[in-house]
């Protein structure tokens, strides 16, 4: 396909999409670490016995707790969320 009938072509997609749709994909495409996360390899190393035994552990927990809120862990460390997606690590 041509690059003038490609770029129509994904103008026509993007005229398809909801806007949540869209959203999503202006942030892929504005931020550099959804576009990094998104393309990664699967990971598909085997889990170890060790990380199997911590998932075990982790599970039999939350059988006898409930589980701790985002925000809670967030609250108890001092920062929100915000701070966490507005975050640049040094140069």
């Amino acid at each position: 396909m041509d690059p003038a009938n490609y770029k129509q072509h994904a103008h026509h997609l993007l005229d398809r999409l909801d806007r949540g749709q869209l959203d999503a994909v202006v942030r892929l495409m504005a931020d550099p670490v959804a576009r990094a996360i998104a393309n990664a390899p699967i990971d598909d190393e085997p889990v170890t016995e060790e990380e199997e035994q911590a998932l075990n552990e982790a599970r039999e927990w939350l059988q006898h707790n409930e589980p701790i809120p985002h925000e809670q862990v967030l609250a108890e460390l001092g920062i929100t969320q915000e701070e966490i997606e507005s975050y640049r690590a040094p140069a």
